[in-house]
């Protein structure tokens, strides 16, 4: 017992000497490369795991899908038991994945949506995606599906396990854009941009720490993403819509430039332990809401981090909103779902609710009018 009472009190002296050190080499950086941080936070919040996330007009809707599957099985579903799981509607995170409202393969079977856009950005893994205007489309690994959903359109969103061999990590996130009343019935619109388009650039701060910036929609310096569809609100340069990454590595420092006035901008720390800006600190799992016309300094901690910008000028119109609908009043509501009762969106060409796209990883897009589109 003295013996192991010694070690123990080693094992703590010898960490509160690593924690001292650490603390002293954290504070000898901070004085060396104190950031000057204009632009203040506004509001500071949690992140929900697994649910969605805050977010501020004109975006509806921002969620972190991050799961471990396992390895998979013959029908592209995870190996081993389901036992347990509330299969259709299983959020549960159970061994780390949920299957979300799919039975066999994890995802999201068919389903409608009208008066939004969606923007998925599949940093890792494989989405399977079908819709009724008969374009399907296989990608991930940094591609990004922008989708007008518009007057109608139904889709199914499916995460196949392609490696029986191995785990098959997703890491991605969905964002949902509104669209002004003008543009809420236009006809739905189908785009991929492949990660190759996707601009992206990585440097050294001026101590050496390593930052990776990559835009998915927008601008940011010299950095611009490929055109969004052509009824975005983000089609307009005015409006300032950006969905930009930024990876930090140990210690890194970034400055982000000013917006546009009156455009909104959430910042949300997606991984990471220490991130500082504005007066706030950031760890994975939480984001803040910024003053957007001043600059921002931002500096990580010892551990990388990653962050996911969202900003744009605000809409400013009203927002009535129900499950997979989003239109300007309640009327348009009850209308939308009577147009989809009465038309289906067009109905569904594919013989399953939630289709995959065979064995091969190969990344694809086949439009409705046959066209096929690969990643260069």
């Amino acid at each position: 017992m003295v013996g192991t009472t010694g070690l123990a009190c080693s094992r703590r002296e010898h960490d509160l000497v690593e924690a001292k050190e650490s603390a002293q080499k954290d504070a000898a950086h901070k004085a060396k490369t104190a950031p000057i941080n204009e632009a203040r936070v506004a509001t500071s919040f949690e992140l929900p795991r697994g649910t969605p996330w805050p977010t501020r007009d004109p975006f509806l809707f921002c969620v972190h899908h991050l799961d471990n599957f396992p390895r998979g099985n013959t029908h592209l579903g995870p190996l081993g038991s389901l036992t347990g799981r509330e299969l259709g509607q299983d959020f549960s995170g159970r061994d780390g994945f949920s299957m979300y409202h799919g039975r066999q393969v994890p995802g999201f079977p068919r389903h409608p949506h009208r008066g939004f856009e969606t923007v998925t950005v599949v940093r890792q893994g494989r989405l399977d995606h079908s819709d009724s205007l008969g374009a399907v489309a296989r990608y991930g690994d940094g591609d990004v599906q922008w989708l007008t959903a518009g007057a109608g359109i139904q889709h199914a969103e499916m995460f196949p396990l392609l490696n029986s061999a191995a785990p098959n990590p997703l890491d991605l996130f969905q964002i949902w854009l509104n669209l002004p009343a003008k543009r809420k019935l236009v006809s739905p619109y189908f785009s991929m941009l492949w990660a190759a388009q996707i601009p992206e650039h990585e440097f050294q701060d001026s101590e050496g720490h390593t930052v990776k910036v990559s835009v998915r929609a927008g601008r940011l310096g010299e950095l611009s993403a490929p055109p969004p569809p052509p009824d975005s609100w983000a089609a307009s340069p005015d409006n300032d819509v950006a969905i930009i990454t930024v990876a930090l590595g140990p210690y890194a420092r970034f400055q982000l430039p000013a917006a546009l006035p009156r455009v909104s901008r959430s910042l949300y720390c997606s991984a990471g332990t220490r991130v500082e800006l504005g007066g706030a600190v950031l760890h994975a799992g939480r984001g803040v809401h910024l003053d957007s016309h001043l600059a921002l300094s931002i500096e990580n901690g010892r551990e990388p981090s990653e962050l996911l910008l969202l900003q744009g000028r605000p809409i400013g119109e009203p927002v009535a909103r129900r499950g997979p609908f989003v239109m300007n009043t309640d009327a348009e509501l009850r209308q939308a779902f009577s147009d989809y009762e009465r038309t289906e969106f067009g109905g569904w060409p594919w013989p399953a609710t939630g289709p995959v796209h065979g064995p091969n990883p190969a990344r694809f897009a086949r439009r409705g009018d046959g066209k096929l589109e690969q990643p260069t």
